[in-house]
């Protein structure tokens, strides 16, 4: 494939300004010093209604929403619109636990959903697992990222994974400068040109294909072949794959919140407010999430071939081109840089969000409570920049070296992990009645469930035995029906009932538990009360003191 030139200088000049914004962000509403996770690593916790909003949605759609969830539309029809009815369930649903971990960890100066274990049910261990837990599952989450970046690339003609590794040094050098600042400013311009190019997308795409009968009729006639319904692909759902549909979506939506990232977001918010009247205003999101799934379809009826396809030969090529693609038939070369550039870009914001929640979860849960246990705020700073460095080069890694034709399937297999933190994290902050070793026996037990049944899933389509996606088979546990679950659903229920079992014998046993250090009325603070955590003064050798 030759080099679209217009489209590559374009895609080039709009990258290269959100890299200087990210630069520039370190001196936006910049405090005497960021040596201070609170400023680096949580922008002064001090983002207004309008920011929080633009870093929440910059951070929650993301390059997955642009290139994943319609890649998967394209190739499995009605299934791949889960994303969907995962995002409206959603925010009611985790309105109550965020408001309220938000005014403890303001209360008591959390970083990490990790510290607020360890405060509430005195488990270092537990804080341990929460924090390689979250570590873990953002892992493939960042890389989705630059999956969507390659995506792009390789439908402009570059080939080769060299633009990747300089996006990921640009990206690495900013966010190591400006911390959380820089998603924050560049979500202005990420998500300004999503909806400009939603807009057009839903507009001219459309007209030039006939209307949406003639969309519809195309995905129809694709989905009703032979191979596609041996396949389980529709474009409605059937009788097998309905529960799967719905335990994927609400078993997403659990998932969305426990990432440290998304947490990372809610904590940077300046109140408990902040908080409420983001959970009300995100959902607009998801209008425009429904309307990017529907490209999938588009993609079909425009006769969009993936890049390294050969139908003839029976090979897929890589699903994740066929939106790129799409927008280089439809638009004229100049819009398509323009719009290349808002997956791009939309890959930058999250990747960087998710790089600095990794690295405060390792800076405060591994290196200060296990290494370093005197380390100075300045000294975490400086730890947890290093290690958002290396967070980003092992998702390089996972990219050169993973197989990535769906790679939705990377964002649902750390679902699967991120769900196994739920009951010490989102109902731990209604409830203390699980004992800290009732939590643990459960995560094991949850981590070795999902990892099981990942490893029975294949996926013919990319000729994996395991790992193939995250719908398991209810015939493998030995029942009669064709029946597919999503995993982290079945692996967090496991989680739950051995948590609730070990813990009734621990309190049968009367074994002792570990100290909550919280109040009731900690739950409740709101910016202005007293009892709300002062950012400690920083001060010229690195030590604190309270304001």
């Amino acid at each position: 494939m030759d080099v679209k030139v217009t489209e590559l200088v374009i895609f080039c000049i709009l990258f290269a300004l959100v890299s200087v914004l990210g630069f520039v962000a370190s001196r936006w509403r910049r405090p005497e010093s960021m040596e201070h996770l609170d400023e680096w690593g949580l922008g002064g916790r001090n983002f207004g209604g309008w920011i929080t909003w633009f870093l929440l949605g910059g951070d929650l759609y993301t390059a997955y929403t642009f290139v994943a969830v319609p890649a998967l539309m394209y190739g499995a029809g009605a299934l791949g619109f889960y994303a969907l009815p995962y995002t409206v369930v959603l925010y009611p649903i985790v309105l109550l636990p965020l408001v309220r971990l938000w005014s403890v960890s303001h209360v008591h100066g959390f970083v990490t959903p990790a510290d607020f274990v360890r405060a509430r049910f005195g488990s270092s261990t537990l804080a341990l697992l929460v924090a390689i837990t979250g570590f873990v599952a953002t892992m493939p989450y960042i890389a989705l990222q630059l999956v969507g970046i390659e995506a792009v690339l390789k439908a402009m003609g570059v080939e080769g994974k060299w633009p990747i590794t300089i996006a990921f040094l640009i990206l690495a050098i900013y966010t190591y400068n400006s911390g959380l600042r820089a998603p924050a400013l560049i979500a202005f311009v990420k998500d300004t040109l999503i909806y400009l190019t939603v807009i057009v997308a839903v507009i001219v795409i459309p007209a030039k294909l006939g209307g949406w009968d003639a969309i519809f009729e195309a995905a129809g006639a694709k989905f009703s072949a032979p191979a596609a319904q041996a396949a389980g692909s529709g474009l409605l759902l059937n009788a097998n794959n309905q529960l799967n549909y719905i335990t994927l979506a609400f078993g997403s939506a659990l998932a969305l919140f426990l990432y440290p990232h998304s947490l990372t977001g809610v904590l940077a918010a300046r109140s408990r407010d902040t908080v409420k009247r983001n959970m009300a205003a995100l959902p607009a999101y998801s209008f425009v999430l429904g309307l990017l799934a529907l490209l999938g379809l588009m993609a079909i009826a425009a006769k969009i071939v993936p890049v390294g396809a050969d139908p003839e030969a029976g090979v897929a090529g890589d699903r994740n081109t066929v939106v790129p693609l799409l927008f280089d038939w439809a638009f004229p070369s100049w819009f398509t840089g323009i719009a290349h550039a808002a997956v791009g870009i939309g890959a930058l914001v999250p990747a960087a969000v998710m790089s600095i929640a990794a690295a405060n979860l390792f800076t405060r849960n591994i290196y200060t409570e296990y290494i370093r246990p005197s380390a100075s705020p300045a000294e975490e700073a400086r730890v947890s920049k290093l290690a958002s460095l290396a967070v980003k080069f092992v998702a390089v890694i996972l990219v050169l070296g993973l197989d990535t034709q769906y790679s939705i399937d990377l964002q649902l297999i750390g679902g699967v992990i991120i769900l196994q933190t739920l009951p010490a994290v989102a109902l731990g902050v209604f409830t203390r009645w699980f004992h800290k070793w009732g939590l643990v026996a459960g995560w094991a037990a949850g981590m070795a469930a999902g990892f099981w049944m990942l490893w029975t899933i294949p996926n013919p389509a990319t000729k994996r035995e395991h790992f193939g996606g995250s719908a398991f088979k209810l015939s493998e546990l030995g029942l009669d029906t064709k029946w597919t679950i999503y995993t982290g659903f079945l692996a967090v229920a496991v989680n739950l009932i051995v948590a609730m079992l070990v813990t009734w014998g621990l309190r049968a046993g009367k074994v002792p538990d570990g100290e909550d250090l919280t109040k009731p009325s900690d739950y409740t603070a709101e910016q202005g009360d007293p009892k709300v955590h002062d950012i400690p003064e920083l001060v010229a050798d690195g030590k604190t003191s309270s304001t």
